[in-house]
């Protein structure tokens, strides 16, 4: 799956978890090491993309790190 394809994944997975979808951003930050996905929701969706304990948010992680090809930099995803 491609870096851009992961950006998408993202937001797809973010607006379908919010009540606010077009309040979500997904920004993108590629360096030597590792590429950051930066997402930005709703104050009051914050609750909801992390969800309790911070399950949704590692398993956001897990989803990423599993669909990165084996070789390439690692994703990170951050959540602002």
């Amino acid at each position: 799956m491609a870096k851009a394809d992961m950006k998408e994944l993202i937001r797809y997975l973010a607006e379908s978890l919010v009540s606010e979808p077009e309040s979500v951003n997904v920004e993108e930050t590629r360096g030597p090491d590792a590429t950051i996905i930066e997402l930005n929701v709703a104050p009051q969706d914050m609750g909801k993309v992390i969800g309790k304990r911070g399950r949704i948010a590692k398993a956001m992680r897990t989803v990423v790190k599993a669909a990165t090809p084996r070789g390439n930099n690692p994703v990170f995803v951050e959540i602002q």
